[in-house]
């Protein structure tokens, strides 16, 4: 067949067989005339086996056999690689081709354009082609299976024609169906089909319905990313106008916009209605009215004018005022309501704000207010101090030191700035060390020491300087015994009872840093200071150093043997850092006393195996300070024996209390829920006592020390008692008892009986020594205490005869001292709890009547013999009526009521309400309180008087909800009235939150917590908070527990984790939270406790950047993450706090 089929019909030469070869080229022998109807198919189909590069995998058809040279066959294997290549890189970049159906694969058929086929293949292929012409003109009809793909393309079929498919596809058995490439796709338009009747007729079609997919858009709830974002946008406000009622009753209340207006009306200029006001006016030839067109339009308009009247108001004010420093920090903190205006300085009128509203701006606009201030008030240390904090959040610390540094040296008596001072660098945790703020401490006192002596001309001292550097001096001992260095805040306290009780007369007119200087050699002399055995103090030591010296005595054979130091490890199968926890712990709770070598036994410095407990001059020298008032002497001595554990009522000053908080003490209710009316209650306000580590939920009942420590507080006691007389040595006899008997309630709660017994011995041997002292024998405070201690013990009889003997002394006469009203309180307080067990509850009220009673007659006491007749009833009454009158009326005069009659007012009230309660009845109690309560807050009273009042009363309600079926609604407002008053009392917060965890409902008390945290200032609301919520929280848990073990999911999270951790990250946002390191302990152990390690270990860190010097923060780290043990002791030894047990020292107990 020619090349050309249109031209096939024209006839060749006969004899023409070398034209034939050479023009053989052009002749076609593949093709036949029967095929031309499908001329137009098979060039594509041939053009996609060229670009798809491989057969099909399905054909029905058999490729003939190629019968080409080897030589032909290489370069075939050659492109079949390349093909194969190509394949694979398709199927990589996920690119699909169709494949044709049937489509005959011819081994013998290339694509023409391959290069490597030489003429001579090619012409023997012609040859083979054009002699098989004749056979395959002949045999069509068997032939055609092999050479056409379609059916319609062959020609004279008879009969019904098959297609064969012998090659097995193993898909077919492999797969659920056909392979969908393989199957025909189309698009169905509508679910009809052509040729039925819709009336009648229907077609389900299977597969997917052609119904348009309506997208089910997901509501978006109110803590996604957009929602909080539109609560950043500027809200339309919105109001009702005043409309006349109208008599209907309406099914809703309107709400109008502020596009929302009165329709129109219908003029002539406005037939349809459809023109606002504004353009009627202006087709009348009018314009608005001067009140509507200086009106803004929107609400954004008006508020917007008001503000800009404000800071229009303000910058006249400062104007005006410019040495007005309080107008100025109240525009300061103007510019945080201004910020939130949107748009007030828009550039232009109607501009959209587009500015964003970052804390950057509101800190430069500040700043600058800040920097126009200092340059009219030259001498302000408050604007100094809010700018250097406005600038600690954007400026770099070496720079903000610099700046504190130049301040300090323009104002060296400001005791204000030098708290800031160092509470900046004792917070920077990348300069941080304790000698470096150690040094600090020093440097500080010593300059205000120099203001008060006059040394320094420049800077005369302020009022209340004194005051203020004894404030300063107890937040330096506790923040070196926070950071481990115990021994040098005892000896801190040693060196100051000796610089101020017992000073030399010939020093006393020096300046301080005179008479430091004259104290060094008594310091370095060795002889005994206070607290060791034989300490004479430094007047003495002098004064016979004038004379010769001391004659040295002989030791005593009774010298007690050192305590064994081997019992540090007991186990040592424990985890490598549970036994360094105990043994450090216990070294913190053996060695706080400083040591020293013993003389009797021949020791020298070298002999102590722990230089760092010998505490030298130069460590002290710089902190020891003048105090002239005897307030603030005996303040010193008290805050020296609570330091040690003993309590003594010593309130820290409100500067450093949060500093010094580091145990969780203040949630322990103790005897508080036992005995709601005589609980002892220790007031150490969450501040651990020297020696102590213990880690949080360790209950802190006064267990005391060691026995050399328990000496040393003897012999402190034995030293400053008699420095003082009258009330403050009863103060200091009072707090000696209450120490030892704290003691014996500690042996009552573990029920050590042995220990019990031997403690009680002591406790009354105590007490009868003090009672037989002649200054102590009127004392009732002391009485109170033994009786009290008898009554604890459980000598009941006893007690009695305690307390009629003491009430007895009393004789005759009318009675005026407060401490006899305390008294016989806690005598009827005792007798009536009681009642709370059910075998006396008559009884009990009856002596407690009789007690009360007797208090108000001028007759002396007599011992209980049966029930108060209703007629002593009703005289003791009318006395206690009249004596509060009386004592109300002196308390409401213009002048300051004395002390005397004030405790007198109180313990006159106490004894009343009790009386009130046993006589008449709760209610009778309750409205006495609110007329006392009445009769004070007008009254010019100290605030303590109230509150003691409350807090009996308080007492009483809950005793009596335990007694009688009482509801505690009163209980709760009376607490809350009294938490608003009193925000820092952790007595009132115990009872509230006890109350409030009986309650289900959390809203009211939260609402509560709320509201009290926004308005205080102290830091003991988000404390209590916080425990609120974790006590919820336990209970929940313990409901979900099965045997206390595993807990269950049926109840899903009911977010009280997540409000815990919202509780703890408010309260660290104010300073008072930031510095304290009990909030960081409370929040990294419920971290803990939740189980998220990752994070707990970032709140470690993070408490370390603003507590760098609490030491149970690292021990509660080793605690919590034992496998970053190492990390910690070493952190620990960069910053110089105490260990105690080096890691070396500890491997070396070990090996032993």
């Amino acid at each position: 067949m020619a090349l050309f089929p249109a031209f096939a019909g024209i006839g060749e030469a006969p004899n023409s067989g070398s034209a034939r070869k050479e023009l053989d080229w052009l002749s076609n022998p593949s093709f036949c005339v029967g095929a031309i109807p499908s001329l137009s198919q098979q060039p594509e189909e041939a053009t996609a086996l060229v670009s798809e590069g491989s057969s099909p995998t399905r054909s029905p058809l058999k490729s003939e056999p190629s019968d080409e040279s080897d030589a032909n066959r290489k370069p075939r294997q050659t492109s079949r690689k390349k093909k194969k290549e190509k394949k694979k890189k398709r199927k990589h970049h996920h690119k699909k081709t169709k494949r044709k159906r049937g489509q005959a694969s011819s081994s013998g058929s290339e694509p023409d354009s391959e290069p490597e086929k030489d003429k001579t293949s090619r012409s023997t292929g012609d040859s083979r082609r054009e002699s098989e012409k004749p056979r395959q003109e002949g045999h069509a009809a068997d032939d055609v299976g092999r050479r056409f793909v379609w059916l319609e393309d062959v020609q004279a079929l008879t009969g019904e024609t098959f297609r064969t498919d012998k090659k097995p596809d193993p898909a077919n058995w492999e797969y659920k169906s056909l392979y969908r490439g393989d199957i025909a796709r189309y698009k169905r338009k509508g679910d009809s089909c052509l040729g039925i009747n819709p009336k009648k007729q229907c077609i389900s079609w299977e597969g997917a319905s052609t119904e348009k997919k309506h997208s089910h858009k997901h509501v978006e709830r109110y803590f996604t990313k957009k929602s909080v974002g539109l609560m950043n946008i500027d809200g339309v406000a919105i109001g009702s106008k005043t409309e006349p009622p109208s008599s209907e009753p309406l099914s809703f209340i309107p709400v109008k916009g502020p596009d929302d207006a009165l329709p129109p009306l219908t003029t002539w200029l406005n037939p349809l209605g459809i023109y606002d006001q504004s353009t009627t006016q202006w087709l009348q030839g009018q314009g608005p009215s001067e009140q509507e067109s200086k009106q803004p339009d929107s609400q954004t308009d008006r508020e917007s004018a008001l503000l800009k009247a404000k800071v229009e108001e303000f910058n006249r004010r400062v104007r005006e005022s410019p040495r007005d420093v309080q107008l100025w920090m109240a525009f300061v903190a103007f510019q945080d309501e201004v910020m939130k205006s949107p748009g007030l300085y828009a550039l232009e009128e109607g501009e959209p704000e587009k500015r964003k509203r970052s804390r950057k701006l509101v800190l430069d606009r500040k700043l600058a207010i800040l920097e126009r201030a200092i340059e009219s008030n030259q001498s302000s240390v408050e604007l100094q101090l809010a700018k250097l904090e406005l600038c600690a959040e954007f400026w770099e610390p070496s720079a903000l030191l610099r700046e504190w540094q130049k301040l300090i040296f323009v104002h060296p008596n400001k005791t204000a700035l030098w708290q800031k001072y160092l509470l900046f660098c004792q917070s920077q945790f990348s300069t941080f060390t304790v000698a470096k703020i150690h040094g600090l401490y020093g440097k500080c006192l010593s300059t205000l020491s120099a203001v008060l002596d006059g040394s320094i001309l420049s800077h005369p001292a302020l009022p209340g300087t004194e005051e203020a550097v004894f404030a300063l001096y107890l937040q330096h001992c506790h923040f070196l015994r926070q950071a481990g260095h115990s021994e040098k805040a005892v000896a801190l306290f040693q060196a100051m009872v000796d610089f101020t009780f017992f000073k030399p007369d010939s020093v006393k007119d020096l300046p301080t840093k005179g008479q430091v200087e004259f104290f060094e050699p008594f310091w370095d002399s060795g002889e005994p200071r206070a607290g060791e055995k034989g300490a004479r103090g430094w007047r003495a030591w002098m004064q016979q150093q004038e004379r010769g010296g001391w004659v040295v005595i002989s030791p005593d054979d009774e010298e007690e043997e050192p305590e064994d130091e081997d019992q540090e490890i007991r186990d040592k199968s424990l985890p490598r850092w549970q036994i360094w926890l105990a043994a450090e712990r216990s070294r913190d709770q053996r060695h706080w006393r400083p040591w020293r070598p013993d003389k009797t036994r021949k020791q020298t410095e070298e002999d102590c195996e722990d230089p760092e407990r010998q505490v030298l001059f130069d460590d002290i020298a710089q902190s020891l300070i003048q105090l002239s008032s005897l307030d603030l002497q005996f303040q010193l001595v008290t805050a020296f024996l609570q330091f040690l554990g003993v309590p003594c009522g010593f309130s820290t000053p409100a500067s450093c209390v949060y500093l010094a908080m580091d145990e969780d003490s203040i949630f322990d209710n103790g005897l508080h829920d036992e005995k709601p009316l005589t609980f002892l209650n220790l007031s150490f306000n969450g501040i651990s006592c020297v020696g102590r580590s213990d880690p949080l939920g360790c209950r802190r009942w006064t267990r005391g020390h060691s026995r050399e420590g328990e000496e040393f507080i003897r012999n402190v006691f034995h030293l400053v008692m008699p420095l003082f007389s009258g009330q403050e040595r009863s103060q200091l006899c009072f707090s000696w008892l209450r120490y030892e008997m704290a003691k014996v309630i500690w042996c009552l709660h573990t029920k050590n009986k042995k220990r019990l017994k031997s403690q009680g011995k002591n406790c009354k041997k105590l007490a009868k020594n003090l009672l037989k002292e002649p200054e102590n024998r009127n004392d009732f405070c002391l009485w109170k205490q033994y009786a009290h201690l008898e009554w604890l013990l459980g000598n009941t009889e006893d007690a009695r005869k305690v307390f009629d003997s003491a009430l007895s002394l009393a004789g005759g006469g009318e009675l005026r001292g407060s401490e006899l009203w305390e008294l016989g309180l806690l005598y009827a307080q005792l007798e009536l709890e009681l009642e709370l067990s059910a075998e006396v509850r008559g009884a009990a009220a009856a002596r407690a009547v009789h007690v009360l009673t007797r208090l108000t007659e001028n007759g002396p006491y007599g011992p209980y013999l049966g029930p108060v007749s209703a007629v002593h009833v009703l005289k003791a009454r009318k006395a206690y009526e009249h004596a509060l009158q009386d004592c109300l009326g002196q308390s409401c005069g213009s002048a300051p009521a004395p002390a005397g009659p004030t405790h007198r007012l109180v313990s006159l009230a106490k004894c009343f309400l009790l009386f009130q309660y046993v006589t008449v009845g709760i209610e009778a109690a309750v409205r006495l309180y609110e007329q006392v309560c009445a009769g004070l807050r007008g009254s010019v009273c100290p605030g303590g008087t109230l509150e003691a009042v409350t807090l009996l009363h308080t007492g009483l309600l809950r005793f009596h909800t335990r007694v009688h079926v009482y509801p505690l609604a009163p209980l709760r407002q009376v607490l809350s009235e009294a938490i608003q008053l009193y925000p820092d009392n952790q007595l009132l917060w115990r009872a509230y939150v006890q109350v409030q965890s009986k309650s289900h409902a959390a809203s009211k008390t939260r609402r509560f917590f709320d509201a009290v945290t926004r308005s205080a200032k102290a830091l003991e609301p988000w404390l209590f908070a916080i425990e609120a919520e974790k006590m919820r929280k336990r209970l929940v848990e313990t409901v979900q527990r099965v045997d206390g073990r595993e807990v269950h999911a049926t109840i899903p999270e009911t977010g009280l984790a997540h409000r815990v951790r919202a509780l703890f990250e408010s309260a660290l946002q104010s300073d008072h939270g930031r510095l304290c390191p009990l909030l960081w302990r409370m929040y990294l152990n419920f971290l803990v406790s939740l189980g998220n390690k990752e994070r707990s270990k970032g709140v470690f860190y993070k408490a370390l950047q603003n507590c760098p010097w609490a030491k149970a923060l690292y021990l509660d780290a080793v605690e919590h993450f034992p496998e970053e043990m190492q990390e910690v002791l070493d952190l620990m030894t960069e910053k110089e706090l105490r260990v105690r047990l080096p890691l070396e020292e500890l491997a070396l107990l070990l090996e032993d």
